[in-house]
């Protein structure tokens, strides 16, 4: 690694000034995406700003119909909560499943959502459920805030605090796992509330997380697997790779978001 300066502050407001004063600092998380980054020597940061110490930022909460979960809860947090279980399991399944017990451990819910991962799986749940993401200048759309592969609409200095998810009347996620990283090649996450309906899709896409509103209008006349049954993808956007071609991992799509509906 590069030499670097380490800062634990105690604040968001403490973390935040920092950043606006030096555009190279960046923020740790649980570490996952950044710490092997630097040991690579592909990125070279003036200054780590931990977020460890800064407190109110790992509470898990049911505020009305929604849950709210402070960015630095960690994935076994959420999927251990006795208030995403209860209020939404389909939240706590789908931490259940990141990564393995090391990764779930120590990520967060802000550093994956931060990082924006293509393979990531929280991003799915955000879309799929039309989330808001809350930060310390502002509050974002699922809809507004994914831009790409590792791209987002944090603009510098912008710290993610607590992530907001509508309760919804159904919903599940469904991945197809790389066997070794536990990385979603496909997968899919559903929702129905009210008459807000989604189908939001991680791994498969070569720009990140998307939507499938073609799936999404079919199950507007009923929310059921058979309602897509047949129905595909173009294959062209999708990822390729040795472990799957474009047209393999479209075919996914459709079997992972049937499964998920079955769950749902």
């Amino acid at each position: 690694m590069y030499e670097f300066k380490y800062q634990r502050p105690g604040t968001v407001r403490q973390a935040a000034n920092i950043l606006a004063k030096d555009e190279d600092a960046k923020i740790l998380a649980g570490g996952h995406s950044l710490l092997p980054t630097m040991k690579l020597r592909l990125a070279k940061p003036s200054q780590i700003i931990d977020l460890g110490r800064v407190e109110g930022l790992n509470t898990i909460e049911l505020k009305g119909r929604s849950v709210v979960i402070g960015a630095m809860a960690r994935h076994v947090d959420v999927a251990n909560s006795p208030v995403v279980k209860e209020a939404f399991p389909a939240l706590a399944d789908l931490a259940g499943v990141i990564g393995d017990p090391a990764v779930r451990h120590r990520g967060t819910i802000g550093g994956s959502l931060a990082n924006n991962d293509p393979n990531a799986d929280y991003p799915a749940a955000v879309l799929g459920l039309g989330a808001t993401i809350i930060t310390n200048k502002r509050r974002i759309a699922a809809d507004d805030y994914f831009k790409g592969m590792f791209d987002t609409a944090l603009e510098p200095g912008e710290i993610i605090i607590k992530v907001q998810f509508p309760i919804a009347k159904k919903a599940a996620y469904e991945k197809f796992k790389h066997p070794a990283s536990g990385f979603a090649l496909v997968g899919v996450f559903v929702s129905k509330r009210g008459s807000d309906i989604r189908v939001a899709v991680t791994g498969a896409g070569s720009n990140g997380v998307f939507r499938v509103t073609s799936f999404e209008e079919a199950l507007k006349k009923r929310f059921s697997p058979k309602s897509i049954e047949g129905m595909t993808i173009p294959a062209d956007g999708m990822n390729a790779d040795i472990h799957g071609s474009a047209e393999y991992r479209a075919h996914l799509v459709g079997v992972m978001a049937r499964r998920a509906l079955a769950r749902a």
